[in-house]
């Protein structure tokens, strides 16, 4: 048998060439791939340990927590009867509060509306003794409603301080006179001469026609105002009664 060495050295050059190829292109890819799904899979069986163990925790705690939930139910359970129990003694207790100040505030609601019925009824009480007052002195004469009153005005005057006195009629602004009726020619003169004589000077006036006076005279300036009537005397007296009736109440 003859050997062809130049056919055996080509075709283990061929082999070697193959065996190259094949280790480059084919069983390294292959082993990376190979090295790779190792390692992937090393991955997934370490995930998969840890969550595990991890779950395995999750039990232990879970465990745990309901051995502690379990007991400490008897002592929340007390824990609640105890509040409840404060509860309820607070709320009968603000209850009893409420109804106390409740009939505190009747008692004083109460009080106050007597206050106020007694002062309601002293009230009407001084009103109406004023307008029988009134009526009864509506029906003096007409001749003792004016000329009873003209002296008792001019004293009045009299009595103004003196700057007062002489600022009645400045200006050319005469003062009013007022009287309960519409007064005569002569009753006028009579008014003009008393004041003329208190004053010592003539004084111009305007006279007008009140019949809230009932019966006398008011003097009314700018800057003063002289009355001499029953009308301002009921008005002091039913001020007085009502200031009375206050005060007592």
């Amino acid at each position: 048998m003859r050997i062809d060495w130049w056919t055996l050295a080509l075709q283990t050059i061929n082999a070697v060439v193959l065996i190259w190829l094949l280790a480059r292109f084919l069983f390294r890819p292959v082993a990376n791939i190979i090295a790779e799904r190792q390692n992937t899979a090393r991955a997934l069986i370490a995930d998969a340990d840890a969550a595990k163990a991890a779950a395995i925790h999750e039990r232990d705690d879970a465990v745990r927590t309901a051995q502690q939930i379990v007991a400490s139910r008897d002592d929340a359970l007390k824990a609640v009867a105890v509040e409840v129990a404060a509860q309820k003694q607070a709320l009968l207790a603000a209850a009893q509060a409420d109804a106390e100040a409740w009939r505190a505030a009747a008692r004083e609601e109460a009080a106050a509306a007597r206050v106020a019925g007694d002062k309601l009824a002293a009230e009407r009480a001084s009103r109406l003794a004023v307008d029988i007052a009134r009526k009864l002195l509506e029906r003096l004469p007409d001749s003792m409603r004016v000329t009873g009153f003209i002296e008792g005005l001019a004293t009045g005057i009299g009595r103004l301080p003196q700057p007062t006195r002489a600022g009645l009629g400045e200006n050319g602004v005469a003062p009013v006179l007022a009287a309960p009726r519409a007064l005569s020619s002569q009753e006028q003169e009579q008014c003009r001469a008393a004041l003329a004589a208190c004053l010592r000077r003539e004084l111009p006036l305007r006279f007008e026609v009140d019949p809230q006076l009932i019966a006398g005279l008011e003097l009314r300036s700018p800057h003063a105002i002289v009355r001499n009537s029953f009308g301002a005397e009921l008005a002091r007296i039913t001020e007085a009664l009502l200031d009375d009736s206050h005060a007592s109440c």
